[in-house]
């Protein structure tokens, strides 16, 4: 067994937002981008929302998302 194989608890991770960093409640290898659907590995992780506990693919998906909730 390597560090690939570990049991990493599922692919979807689940995490809690806060400011400038995030906690994992659930080990996973990415998170759902809540605009677009689209898995965004943990690594790959810049853009969420902490007040809607959200998780954006890109920049593009928060200012849309931004927009949705402040119209």
């Amino acid at each position: 067994m390597n560090a690939f194989d570990r049991d990493m608890g599922g692919d979807l991770a689940v995490l809690h937002y806060g400011d400038g960093e995030y906690a994992v409640l659930k080990p996973g290898r990415h998170v759902l981008c809540a605009v677009s659907g689209v898995k965004i590995p943990l690594k790959a992780l810049r853009y969420w929302n902490v007040e809607a506990q959200e998780a954006y693919a890109g920049p593009a998906e928060a200012l849309k998302r931004w927009k949705d909730l402040n119209p």
